[in-house]
């Protein structure tokens, strides 16, 4: 017992909680406030993209390769034929291009303008889908393209039907993409035939969109095209998004339900485009809130000084009048004042009678 007491030694106190929590606290909104100042999370972001992405490359090469397998042994027969129907698909699109560039120049001769108005689209480039994730969730795509060849963040993606989504995360070599089949998309649209602008959001399903913010008096038809309004800042106005399947209306309900399919192949796309547009043209799509063409958007114009102050003069309250007299006894009626006595009527109305005479005595 002596020697497990001469053993035994007080251990130091352990830091209280609240110390702790007080320097985590501090911590955490410094880290908060750097964040949001300097850009650091979105920083950390893009390394790790880059740090994940040859894991996710690894990851889908059994699926390319065994594509690019199946495409090597092809029969011979079946490459020629199709080489040769693309031979000739190329020629008359060729031919169908150039006819289409000289109507438009002589259209715009016609009209008085010296050359023909450039195209929306500035340049693109060619991606190749690295992966596909199509669930009732998430319905994205990552590409092989990124930050080291131009693309940026909310830039628009097309294939040969119309409009897949929008990027939404830009690595180095790599780009996420929503698409507009996702449930957290949203495409401006507006339909072809009426102009009627709406929302086209996403349901989950790659073969299916819908239009929840339409009335059940909106004139829309099943066949309908919707294309790009140009309003969001991401899309120009023109470009095919879907085509009207249904639409069904409820007495109960004051918005119609319909449903509209993606025209461009999102389960089976292989190849995108990513677009630049001509941020100077009016069909261009508008950014930071602003429509239209910058330059001709109206200056903002110096406030007007205010002008200083006039001095209205006050009008003076006439003296008082003393009461009217007669004859210089205060208080009597003047007869100049009083109401002149009006001329009896004539007609119907009687006038005042005149008072009876006494009758003369009669003599005796």
């Amino acid at each position: 017992m002596a020697f497990n007491a001469g053993a035994y030694r007080a251990s130091a106190p352990r830091g209280a909680p609240g110390l702790r929590f007080t320097v985590y606290a501090i911590l955490a909104v410094t880290l908060m406030v750097l964040d949001r100042r300097g850009g650091w999370l979105d920083r950390v972001h893009y390394y790790m993209d880059a740090a994940v992405y040859p894991i996710q490359l690894a990851v889908s090469s059994p699926s390319r390769a065994w594509h690019w397998t199946s495409d090597t042994l092809a029969a011979r027969d079946s490459l020629e034929a199709r080489n040769a129907a693309l031979t000739a698909r190329n020629r008359e699109l060729t031919l169908r291009t150039q006819r289409f560039e000289a109507l438009q120049l002589e259209n715009a001769q016609l009209r008085g303008l010296k050359a023909a108005l450039p195209p929306v689209a500035e340049r693109w480039l060619v991606a190749e889908v690295v992966n596909v994730e199509l669930n009732s969730q998430r319905q994205r795509m990552l590409l092989n393209r990124g930050a080291h060849n131009g693309v940026f963040r909310n830039q628009a993606v097309l294939d040969a039907a119309g409009v897949l989504g929008q990027t939404i995360s830009v690595s180095p070599w790599g780009a996420d993409v929503i698409l507009v089949t996702d449930p957290e998309s949203g495409t401006p649209v507006e339909i072809e035939r009426t102009g009627v602008r709406t929302i086209a959001v996403g349901t989950g399903d790659a073969n299916s969109l819908a239009l929840p913010y339409l009335p059940t008096n909106a004139d829309v038809k099943s066949g309908d095209l919707l294309v790009t309004s140009g309003l969001g800042g991401v899309y120009p106005q023109g470009y095919p998004v879907a085509r009207i399947t249904e639409v069904r209306h409820d007495a109960v309900q004051p918005l119609a339900q319909i449903t509209a399919t993606p025209l461009a192949r999102i389960d089976a796309v292989r190849e995108v485009t990513l677009v630049w547009f001509q941020a100077d043209l009016p069909a261009a799509p508008a950014r930071d809130g602003a429509t239209g063409n910058p330059a001709l958007q109206p200056q903002n114009t110096p406030p007007l000084e205010p002008l200083p102050p006039v001095s209205i003069p006050r009008l003076k309250s006439p003296p008082p009048q003393p009461p009217a007299t007669r004859d210089g006894v205060p208080g009597a009626p003047n007869p100049q004042l009083q109401p002149q006595a009006q001329p009896p009527a004539t007609g119907s109305q009687p006038g005042p009678r005149a008072p009876a005479r006494p009758a003369p005595a009669k003599a005796g």
